[in-house]
C-alpha cells in the first residue's frame, strides 16, 4: 500500500485534467460520507434536539416563513 506522502508526490505530477477528476472524486466521496453520517444521526435521534430547538423558536415567534 502506498503512503500518504507517496500519493501526494504522485498527485503533484498529475496533468490538470486528471487532477480535476481526482479532486471531483474526493469531493463526491466526502459528501457521500457526510450524507451517511447525517442519515445515521437522524435515524438514531442524535439530531432531535435541532427539531426541538426549532419548534421552541417557532413558538416564541423567532422564526420566519420560508
Amino acid at each position: 500500500m502506498l503512503t500518504a506522502e507517496e500519493i501526494k508526490k504522485s498527485i503533484v505530477l498529475l496533468p490538470e485534467k486528471e487532477y480535476k477528476k481526482l479532486r471531483k472524486w474526493f469531493s463526491e466521496r466526502d459528501w457521500s460520507e457526510w450524507d451517511r453520517k447525517i442519515m445515521r444521526d437522524s435515524e438514531n435521534g442524535s439530531l432531535d434536539f435541532l427539531a426541538e430547538e426549532a419548534m421552541l423558536e417557532k413558538k416564541k415567534g423567532m422564526l420566519g416563513e420560508l
